[in-house]
């Protein structure tokens, strides 16, 4: 039998700066395409989560550390930030208009009412890239979970982002010691050769195993002190 689910329900579908995005229901879950792209869903967020929780434990001695998040997404980054006490000041940059209008009254809502609420949270409407290369705020924590990873991006233009420009302006808004995480779908070792490259210290990547293929991975790489 034919189950009611097998067709995935469009909810809304919008044209913005960089393209299509368009939210899904596809049975009890969500998800997010951009431009004809799978971007994310709401199956799991374990790699979501190892994100946050690894950038934690690589700053065991700062209270109440403040973080950086580019991409709100379906908000696993960040609603496991908010639910964490640990975490200070929290601060969110998205592109899309649209993801943040779901998230504040829209189908996701139900996913990061409370975070959103949090008065550690701001939400910054813009391009990471841009924020990075031109706001004087800085982080002890920057995780990114805005493309599929440093060799899979959602757009072209994201590109700039992890090779060396990109990761000198990410460093740039780190505090001395902070930790740059970075969320990807695939291991890249040719992405570790850059953070080396730019300056970055304790390189390493971190494994979320998944049923079938290869598993989703976090870089870690931290700021000289």
């Amino acid at each position: 039998m034919t189950g009611s689910y097998d067709a995935p329900e469009v909810l809304d579908r919008r044209e913005g700066p960089h393209g299509e995005v368009v939210l899904r229901r596809h049975g009890a879950l969500l998800q997010i395409i951009a431009n004809g792209c799978f971007l994310m869903d709401t199956s799991d967020g374990r790699s979501e989560r190892l994100l946050v929780d690894a950038a934690l434990a690589a700053l065991p001695d700062r209270r109440a550390p403040s973080m950086l998040i580019g991409g709100l997404g379906v908000g696993f980054s960040l609603a496991h930030a908010a639910a964490d006490p640990h975490w200070g000041r929290i601060t969110v940059v998205e592109r899309e208009r649209a993801i943040i209008d779901w998230h504040r009254g829209g189908p996701l809502a139900e996913l990061t009412a409370g975070a959103l609420a949090d008065p550690r949270t701001e939400v910054v409407e813009g391009d990471m890239i841009a924020y990075v290369n031109e706001t004087s705020d800085t982080f002890d924590a920057v995780c990114l979970d805005i493309d599929n990873g440093p060799d899979w991006t959602v757009t072209e233009d994201n590109q700039e982002l992890y090779g060396q420009a990109g990761l000198a302006s990410c460093a740039r808004v780190l505090e001395p010691g902070g930790v740059l995480a970075v969320w990807s779908a695939k291991p890249s070792a040719e992405f570790e050769g850059t953070l080396r490259n730019v300056g970055f210290r304790q390189v390493r990547t971190e494994e979320v195993p998944v049923a079938r293929g290869v598993p989703d991975v976090v870089h870690l790489a931290v700021r000289p002190g």
